[in-house]
Order: structure tokens, then sequence, then C-alpha cells
């Protein structure tokens, strides 16, 4: 099947004449032409020639500007170059075949029909031709345009030797039917759940990767719904799929925790494109199911759970390898304070309680409030609607109660060096007690965040404590 596609990109004018100088057939190919059709925004082209891709990226780079950078990737046989906001990648045709333990392919040169038949999906096996006798034309052999238009994700091969040579491709089959909103065939489909246990060949960032890339798509349920159906989501995130079901004691049950949590997760997502918000709100109620008892005339309570997540949280960024640093202890805090400003609207609000929420949530509280609107779920839309007003409320106290307190990230206005030298001491645990003293006052609104109070209650815990002062500040 081939048709003509308007070009309308400078840089593949320079290709084409670079690739027609070498006498190599040239073509951009995959996501870039489905992108095209798709008529979405694509930054990186790929090409394909028959020849060597690092030659032709070298020539083209200089036919553009002499003074433009080529990385080059000898072992791979692959080059690649940025032109304004483009990564442009060349590679040279070839076929692969594939040992069963290892998802590392044995190369060899070849044409683009072989390169178009190592492809992953009919979607990603289009091709344009840059040569001079059919510039522009789509070849298509495996009808994608036609799955383009049906919005289905099949392999251009039997899928079962398509996924069992390279199991991420399983993977990478959710993320495109999430981000595009494209339905899996069932022949496609049947090989991920029989191919399933293979994924675990695969290195843990390359999974995450594409996790990463499912819980970015507009509406990530869609992905973690085919990740549970498949039997990959079991083994790549074991506690998710411990969220699902209901248990029923005396006619009453508890909602079922795993699509509880795809719904947070896609409130979320409407909310903001954070990949820490959205992956707080997955992890928001993972300890659910040990915390999980049934209490005679209570009904279901999870007691703790947030506590008990917020513990799990560094091992499965550990485990998934996910950043350590600030994104971790980030999630870490909002799984922690899930909980206290839903059960601010359930109360008389303090100006104490408020202050608190302030000072340990900190510059993460407009990423706590989403969360925690995000988790305000329920079948009644009256109740829903109940909530949010009453979680507005929470939002406008917590506004006014920071700016007249201003206890945000506050650091307690008398800092241990000031204690030391006023009372002429070395580093001891009079100092903790007397700083943590202080805040506590601040936050509980006895005293003012000020200096002048903060330094007058400090030289009155000090003569509590025995101690003399000896300078003043």
């Amino acid at each position: 099947m081939q048709n003509k596609i308007s070009i309308k990109n400078p840089a593949f004018r320079y290709i084409a004449d670079a690739a027609e100088e070498l006498h190599y057939e040239t073509y951009a190919v995959g996501g870039y032409v489905r992108d095209q059709l798709l008529e979405r925004d694509c930054k990186d082209i790929d090409f394909v020639c028959v020849g060597s891709g690092i030659e032709l990226a070298e020539k083209a780079a200089h036919k553009i500007d002499p003074k433009l950078h080529v990385t080059v990737f000898k072992n791979f046989g692959t080059a690649h170059f940025r032109w304004h906001d483009l990564d442009l990648e060349f590679v040279g045709a070839r076929k692969e075949s594939y040992n069963r333990d290892s998802r590392k392919p044995i190369v060899e040169e070849g044409t683009l029909q072989d390169d178009q038949n190592r492809r992953d999906f009919t979607i990603n096996a289009l091709a344009i031709s840059l040569n001079k006798d059919n510039y522009g034309s789509l070849i298509d052999p495996f009808y994608g345009v036609q799955d383009l238009e049906n919005k289905l994700i099949r392999t251009p091969l039997d899928p079962d030797i398509t996924f069992s040579d390279d199991p991420l491709r399983m993977m990478r089959a959710v993320r495109f039917a999430s981000q595009l909103n494209f339905t899996i065939v069932p022949e496609t489909f049947e090989s991920i759940k029989k191919n399933a246990e293979r994924i675990k060949i695969i290195s843990q960032e390359r999974i995450t990767d594409e996790l990463n890339k499912i819980i970015l798509s507009r509406v990530p349920s869609v992905g973690f719904k085919l990740l549970e159906e498949s039997g990959l989501l079991k083994i790549i995130f074991p506690e998710m799929v411990k969220l699902k079901g209901v248990e029923e004691v005396e006619g009453k049950g508890h909602k079922d925790n795993f699509y509880h949590t795809l719904q947070v997760l896609d409130n979320a997502s409407k909310y903001s494109n954070d990949l820490w918000l959205r992956w707080a709100a997955i992890l928001h109620d993972i300890a659910k199911p040990p915390t999980k008892k049934y209490v005679p005339g209570e009904g279901w309570t999870f007691h703790g759970h947030e506590v008990l997540g917020s513990k799990w949280v560094p091992g499965i960024f550990r485990r998934m390898k996910l950043p350590m640093g600030n994104e971790m202890k980030t999630v870490q805090k909002m799984v922690f304070l899930h909980m206290r400003p839903i059960a601010l609207t359930k109360e008389e609000i303090s100006d104490s309680a408020l202050r608190r929420l302030l000072f340990e949530a900190g510059e993460d509280l407009e990423r706590l409030l989403a969360l925690c609107e995000a988790d305000i779920t329920s079948k009644n839309r009256e109740k829903v609607k109940r909530y949010l007003a009453r979680f507005e409320t929470v939002r406008e106290k917590l506004k006014e109660v920071e700016e007249k307190d201003q206890v945000r990230n506050f650091q307690p206005p008398v800092s241990g060096e000031l204690i030391m030298e006023t009372f002429g001491i070395k580093p001891s645990r009079e100092i903790g007690i007397i700083k943590e003293e202080i805040k506590e006052a601040i936050l509980e609104g006895k005293i003012r965040n000020d200096y002048n109070e903060a330094y007058n209650m400090m030289l009155e815990l000090g003569e509590k404590l025995g101690l003399k002062v000896v300078g003043k500040a």
C-alpha cells in the first residue's frame, strides 16, 4: 500500500540529497510516520538506510551545517544529531534474530523489508521514502494506516514470536493503547497473556520507563487495567494487584481499592502532568490490604494504612529503580499525609491543625491538596459535591492561616547556634528540647512565629533546664 505524504520539514531534503550522493535507499520510519498520520507532534525522527547509518548521518549533518556535532555509536551502527528542536537518528537497515534467554538480538545487514518485519506493531512499521524516484511515498506492507484508522494495536508478524523475541514489546503494546486510546486486537492480547512471564528477562529500568509513560498518559487507568488483565502487573507490581477485590462480612463490603486507586490516578491526571503526584495517587492506599480489618458495628477499617504505606515507598522506589532523592521523599510525604486534609473536612477546623499541616506538607502542600481532592470518589455525585465544597473551605482556611502565621517550611526563629551561644553550651540534647518546644508552641498558636517571642521562650526553657545565660544575641 503506497500513498504520498507531503514532507514540509527542510531536514528531509538535506538527508535525501546526502542519501542520493551515497547511493543509499533511505526512509523515515516508525513513530514519526505514525504521529504525522495521527497529526501528533513528534520531534524524534528515525531514518533507515540500506547502507551505513553513521556515514549518512555525518554527510547529512555536514550539508545542514558543517558545525553540527554527530554522536556516533559504532557498536550499534547508529548515529544521531540535533538540529533546532529535532532529534534525528540514523541506522542501517537490518534483520534480527534472538536467543530465547536474552533480548539482545543477533543483527545482520538487511533491506527495508527486513527492517519493517522486525518492528513491534503495524502502526510503527510505516515508512516514508526519501528516494528520488518515489520521494514522499508511504510504504505500508502491514496495513498500518488501516490499523491507525481503526485504532488497533497488532504485531506485523506472529505475536508469539514478536513478544518472545523482545518481551518489552508487551509493555509497549499497553503503553500505546493507553497513550493513543487504541485497542489491542484479541490475538495480540492473548499472546501477551501467554508470554507475560517473559517480561522477567527485561531490565527493571526499561520496564519502569514504559510504566512511567503509561502513568503519564491522559487516562492512565486504561493502561493499568490492561496490565492487570494481561498478567503483567502481578509480575512487575504485585502490591498493586493485591488491592483488587472486595470482601464482605455481615452483608457489608468495602470498595475495591484497585479500581478506587485507578479513579484517584485518573482524577489526579486531570489536575496535573506531574509524574510524582501520579505516583502518590498510585501508592496512597497501597498498604490497605495488610491493614484491613472488619470491626462489628463499625464496618471495614484500614487504620494506619497511610503510615505503613509511607514506610513501603522507599522499598518500592528502590525495586522499581525510581529516583531515591527528593522525588521519593515527596511521594512518601504525600502518602503519609493524604488522610489529614480529608479529616479536616469532617470536624471543626482549628488553626493549630491547619498550622501543623502547613508545616508538615511544606512546599508539597499544593500537590498534597491535589491528591486529596482526587481521592474524593463515590458513585454518589451529591456526596462528592458536598465533600468537594467542604474541601474548598479547608483550602481557604489554609490560605488564611498561612498568610497570618507563615509556618509553611518555617524554621524555629532561634537556631541551635544561638542557643549554644546564649547558654555557653556545646551540642547537646537540651538544644533539641528547646527547639522542639518552640516549634510546638508556634504550631499550637501559643506564641507567634516571631524572633522576640521565640527568644523569650528560649530563655524561659533554658532556665527550667538549669541553663545559665552567658551571652546575648
